[in-house]
């Protein structure tokens, strides 16, 4: 049985993430390990939203908003997106600066995060205890992640968030047209993280002990992505 609802829908995507895999392919459990804990950071700091699925490089997340105006719901989401972005941040630097000199640990400058946001209806499947968000707007917002956008890291709002904030956002935002597949002509809106968030804070570098704990924690996790059956690079 499916239940409809309006929500508020937010795509964080790792930029970067399919040239850093492949160029570690050797190393690929210490790239995976490092990608996850990303995301893991990521949908931690994104208080008020609830995790649907990690899509490989991308981390879907939704909340609702029948009780959100159209202003609340653009504040939502600039609100998140700082939090996320800095956590992005302060987990990349540590696994950045941990003592494994391998490429996918040293690396990690590479990556970037950007995001796509969207408001709309959405159908709730319960499949046992998993729970699936389906529909129209659904499949849009995935469709925003394929944008002509060239700044590595930015957030793309779809015209119903955008217009339904009655008023104009305080940071530049610029209007680009998509022909979506499947969907057809749409107009977007992006705006550049640092705008929204302002400049990321410095990220103070670990102490030396915590240097070696964050070794020791890539090298274990890095282990078990190794040796979980049946697992494979991603095809992007």
């Amino acid at each position: 049985m499916e239940e409809t609802r309006r929500a508020l829908l937010l795509i964080a995507d790792i930029g970067g993430y399919t040239e850093y895999m492949q160029s570690h392919r050797t190393i690929l459990g210490h790239a995976e390990a490092a990608t996850t804990r990303l995301l893991e950071k990521v949908v931690d700091a994104a208080r008020g939203f609830d995790l649907i699925e990690i899509e490989g490089d991308a981390a879907f997340l939704s909340r609702e908003a029948d009780t959100l105006d159209g202003g609340a719901t653009l504040a939502a989401i600039t609100e998140a997106v700082g939090p996320m972005h800095r956590a992005f941040h302060v987990e990349r630097r540590l696994v950045e600066l941990n003592l494994c000199p391998c490429e996918s640990c040293t690396q990690t400058s590479e990556l970037k995060l950007k995001f796509v946001a969207h408001v709309g209806e959405v159908a709730i499947q319960k499949i046992k205890r998993r729970r699936k968000l389906v529909g129209i707007d659904v499949i849009l917002v995935h469709r925003l992640l394929k944008n002509p956008v060239q700044v590595p890291e930015y957030v793309l709002l779809s015209e119903d968030l955008y217009r339904g904030a009655f008023s104009a956002p305080d940071y530049p935002v610029q209007e680009i047209s998509q022909d979506l597949e499947g969907i057809g002509p749409v107009r977007t809106y992006v705006a550049e993280v640092e705008e929204i968030a302002g400049p990321l804070p410095p990220v103070p570098d670990p102490s030396s002990l915590r240097r070696v704990g964050e070794t020791f924690a890539i090298l274990g996790r890095g282990l078990r992505c190794k040796l979980r059956p049946g697992r494979s690079a991603p095809a992007h």
